[in-house]
């Protein structure tokens, strides 16, 4: 049996996301597809498939992408779906281990790459919201910008949030491969 859940990762926690996804896999609920908010699950074996979820260099479309996808698909690894650049990624238990990010340097890339995102993703969404309600508001109408201006802030407070958790999460990644050289 299908089933859609509704859910709110931000970038900043893929690890929560993944977390999440493997839970759900552990009581036997395996992700079939992936969209904004929205995982399409289907009833399995409870345990059967271990997840991972990266944030590509490029789209899934992109010849680049779609080579990593196949490197992965040859060494086991099913690839479920594309949400943007976000790509969900599974394989057997069974199979043995699945880390996608088995050397240091290839998470602090990770880590970049969603650093990048935040910088410049949500500040544009940010401003074109800004700029939208600048231009809009009237005296008459300034009432009905008030949700809209508080939409603005948490999206400014979780843009900034969201930065401070990554540089933290890059430097700690940081000294750890100092330590270990």
């Amino acid at each position: 049996m299908r089933f859609t859940v509704h859910r709110l990762f931000f970038a900043w926690d893929f690890d929560k996301e993944e977390k999440w996804l493997n839970e759900m896999a552990a009581r036997g609920m395996n992700l079939q597809g992936v969209g904004f908010c929205r995982y399409v699950f289907e009833e399995g074996m409870p345990g059967e498939y271990q997840y991972h979820i990266e944030w590509l260099k490029n789209g899934p479309s992109h010849p680049e992408s779609i080579s990593y996808i196949r490197f992965l698909e040859e060494a086991g690894v099913e690839h479920i779906g594309s949400f943007k650049r976000w790509a969900y990624f599974r394989k057997k238990r069974a199979d043995g281990a699945f880390d996608l990010y088995c050397d240091l340097d290839l998470l602090i890339d990770h880590f970049r790459r969603i650093k990048w995102l935040i910088c410049t993703i949500l500040p544009i969404l940010i401003a074109y919201l800004a700029y939208s309600v600048w231009n809009s508001i009237t005296w008459n109408t300034w009432p009905y910008f008030v949700p809209i201006f508080i939409l603005y802030i948490f999206l400014t407070t979780c843009a900034v949030i969201g930065l401070v958790k990554t540089l933290r999460t890059l430097n700690r990644l940081k000294k750890e491969r100092i330590m270990r050289e």
